[in-house]
């Protein structure tokens, strides 16, 4: 299982429900990456995209404890097993994490690969992902040249897990 996410030098990503910033090459890797494959998301983040939609092209797979929370195009687990088991009828190379924070903690222990986005800079933020460089599970097996949006460096990482 795969996750993908954007971070700044401190690990945030995001602030009051959006993200730190939009990169154009970002959304674009995101879109490469994800597109013909499942997503795995929480209901927060679903209400962040556009009109609240699930993302085309993409298996949406949304986990809220809400029991009535339903999305047209969507299918909703209510809970870590519920998404698990509805996980096991795709290819687990397929499957990305796309978050939010607690998506993310909480199936972080499912993932082999962490498709990072690393961002040169510190936002003002409320969320954060865990700081792989941190963990000695997780190790940086792929990087791309730094590049820069205006004045915003970035580069992006493959973590894997050891």
């Amino acid at each position: 299982m795969n996750l993908i996410v954007a971070v700044d030098n401190n690990w945030a990503i995001g602030n009051k429900n959006e993200l730190l910033v939009r990169i154009p090459n970002d959304h674009k890797h995101f879109r490469e990456e994800t597109t013909g494959k499942v997503v795995v998301l929480g209901r927060k983040t679903l209400e962040t995209f556009p009109q609240g939609l699930p993302l085309k092209n993409r298996t949406n797979i949304i986990l809220s404890r809400d029991p009535k929370y339903q999305v047209k195009d969507a299918v909703i687990v209510h809970s870590v097993d519920e998404l698990l088991e509805e996980l096991r009828k795709y290819d687990e190379e397929d499957i990305y994490i796309i978050g939010g924070e607690s998506i993310y903690r909480q199936m972080l222990p499912y993932c082999k690969v962490a498709h990072v986005t690393k961002i040169d800079h510190e936002y003002e933020a409320d969320t954060y992902f865990p700081n792989l460089d941190q963990d000695e599970n997780w190790h940086i097996t792929a990087d791309s040249d730094e590049q820069t949006y205006f004045d915003i460096a970035y580069q992006f990482l493959k973590y894997e897990r050891k």
